[in-house]
């Protein structure tokens, strides 16, 4: 008979998920409304359940190991979903349009979910429910109204709004201080299953040679290549775009000044061709105005 798994409590996962967001306790602390000496306990707690660390200091800066990194990677998409899921059952009876949208995680973590707000704030009758998966959109067996995805574009029977631009550019912590002349000798590439060509596409363009050299680590999703990176543990080929926030930031640094535009291949919201609810119109077009300011920045 199996056991069943046991899980670690609540209110040390959130600790945990507030203070690896944040990289502070103290703004954790601020966050969930308790001091920073119950989020270290709380956070201890979680280590101690699972046996691994999660933090480490660097040079005076909290940091996440990479056992964390992927810790956190795979429980921010969770919270998210718990934020929404609270956010729509206490408007319900406010909202008269229910929105089924799909999205991969790395799409809707990095760029989606941190905007949803202000959606939800400038059209309150409509209530988006936002699920995750990097599989082909199938509107005939699914039960989602539309949904986004990545390729070129060109799917039979569906209409599509191109999104974000795919300009590919690696991206590492600056710590690593890698230099452009070094053409990645020697480095560690994290590789993003999901895109699995992106490394030797961008390499291709960019003339550099196979190097075997190179050490590779592999990652299923972009999301956990992405933090992986910027916890200094390689480099990564980033959608700029979906980095945006950590190169502004300095979180992480493009060390070399080529990036490469894939063009028409990026992603796309797409739903059935001739059905477009006006909930559906609107969630579009706000889409649209999205894509609109972020180009002017």
């Amino acid at each position: 008979m199996n056991r069943a798994v046991t899980l670690p409590s609540l209110n040390a996962i959130r600790a945990f998920e507030a203070t690896g967001r944040t990289l502070s306790v103290s703004k954790a602390a601020s966050e969930l409304a308790v001091t920073p000496a119950a989020v270290s306990r709380q956070v201890k707690a979680l280590e101690g359940f699972l046996g691994l660390q999660l933090f480490e200091r660097v040079r005076g800066r909290l940091e996440l190991t990479s056992a964390g990194a992927r810790y956190l990677a795979e429980l921010m998409p969770l919270f998210a979903g718990l934020r929404q899921a609270t956010d729509s059952i206490r408007t319900a009876g406010r909202r008269s349009h229910v929105l089924k949208i799909r999205s991969p995680a790395t799409f809707a973590v990095r760029w989606l979910i941190p905007r949803l707000a202000s959606f939800h704030r400038q059209f309150p009758d409509i209530d988006v429910q936002l699920t995750t998966s990097s599989a082909p959109l199938d509107f005939r067996r699914e039960d989602i109204d539309g949904g986004i995805q990545l390729g070129d574009g060109r799917w039979p029977g569906l209409s599509v709004q191109r999104l974000i631009p795919n300009e590919l550019v690696p991206v590492a912590a600056p710590s690593r201080k890698i230099r452009a002349r070094s053409k990645l000798t020697g480095e560690t590439l994290l590789h993003s299953l999901a895109r699995a060509d992106d490394w030797a596409i961008w390499m291709e363009a960019a003339g550099f040679a196979r190097d075997p050299r190179r050490r590779e680590m592999r990652y299923e999703t972009s999301l956990l290549a992405y933090q992986a990176a910027i916890e200094g543990h390689g480099v990564a080929v980033a959608q700029k775009a979906l980095v945006r926030a950590e190169l502004d930031s300095g979180q992480l640094v493009a060390p070399f000044r080529f990036e490469l535009d894939r063009g028409a291949y990026t992603y796309y919201f797409a739903w059935p061709a001739r059905h477009a609810s006006e909930a559906l119109t609107t969630f579009r077009d706000w889409l649209v105005s999205l894509v609109k300011t972020d180009a002017t920045l």
